[in-house]
């Protein structure tokens, strides 16, 4: 299993692959619980770069989102 996360910016912003990949969103996780306490450190930033939501995937298989960046 590999966990991932997309990130849709909101609206009117955009975020191309290299912000994307400096932000950390092209990490892989071992786990799901990896993969959320990743985010749970570095929502904020991603928030402040103009990611308005995210979604989590396992081997490409969605397990939920888009879920808000908003606080």
């Amino acid at each position: 299993m590999a966990f991932t996360w997309s990130a849709q910016p909101a609206p009117g912003v955009t975020i191309d692959e290299q912000q994307l990949s400096e932000l950390g969103l092209h990490e892989s996780f071992a786990s799901r619980a990896e993969a959320e306490a990743w985010l749970g450190e570095y929502y904020l930033d991603l928030s402040q770069a103009g990611v308005a939501s995210v979604s989590l995937f396992d081997d490409g298989t969605l397990v939920y989102g888009p879920m808000s960046l908003d606080e």
